[in-house]
């Protein structure tokens, strides 16, 4: 696919069919990825940035969404008191409250993490619930039968039954977070990829646009291909309940 598509649209825009400033061209992005990476290096500074973001963000949904999701999976009460909650957060577009999120903490770090911790953390406590909701029956009358203590229970039954669906959540919250630290950059940030991408629009620098694009792409594809590690690594993990 890369081997027709790219040459293709070099063609395109070279026969001028297509303006360079509207859709840039391979030839382009790729000198701009040598000058911003290699040359002046002013990429590395908005890359760093938002791999800060990201990895702090989305951590701190990790241990904050996980948890959740166990708890609101185990305790039909507490599902029911925060299940509204979630589904307002769910239901508003994380965009309509960067305004408020910056007002309240300011165009810092505190922000930018907290808008990728509001889009991971969804997903994250839904699949996880979901997971604990999967734990098969008979094993958790088995259990039950022999008097197994409701931590036991919980460690050798709903935690193994969890366990894909706690990866799912994770390869859903990366994808998520990373939504997160563009909207953040786009609207509270002077560096980072999202501010390279918005910054190099205003400035009709569409090669530079393209490359921030494609940057994000590769950083995707890389975390997805690393949970999908974890999950390979993990997938034979099965306790024992005998």
């Amino acid at each position: 696919g890369f081997v027709i598509v790219l040459p293709l649209w070099e063609l395109v825009v070279q026969a001028g069919l297509i303006k360079r400033v509207i859709l840039s061209s391979p030839s382009l992005i790729a000198t701009a990825a040598v000058n911003d990476l290699v040359i002046n290096g002013t990429l590395w500074p908005h890359m760093f940035a938002s791999s800060q973001q990201f990895v702090l963000g989305l951590g701190l949904a990790l241990l904050t969404g996980v948890p959740l999701g166990l708890s609101l999976g185990l305790f039909r009460r507490l599902n029911y008191f925060l299940d509204p909650w979630l589904s307002a957060i769910y239901a508003t577009p994380s965009v309509a409250l960067v305004p408020l999120i910056v007002l309240v903490l300011g165009l810092g770090l505190e922000s930018k993490i907290f808008i990728v911790w509001l889009e991971a953390i969804f997903v994250i406590v839904v699949t996880t619930m979901a997971g604990v909701r999967a734990a098969e029956a008979r094993y958790l009358d088995l259990a039950k039968s022999f008097r197994a203590s409701r931590w036991l229970t919980f460690r050798s039954v709903i935690i193994p039954s969890s366990f894909p669906f706690i990866l799912t959540a994770l390869r859903l919250g990366t994808t998520r977070a990373l939504v997160g630290v563009v909207i953040a950059e786009f609207f509270a940030a002077n560096k980072g990829i999202g501010f390279y991408i918005n910054f190099s629009g205003t400035t009709l620098r569409t090669d530079r646009v393209m490359l921030g694009v494609i940057i994000l792409g590769l950083f995707g594809v890389a975390m997805g291909e690393g949970v999908r590690r974890i999950e390979r690594r993990f997938e034979k993990w099965r306790p024992d309940i005998n």
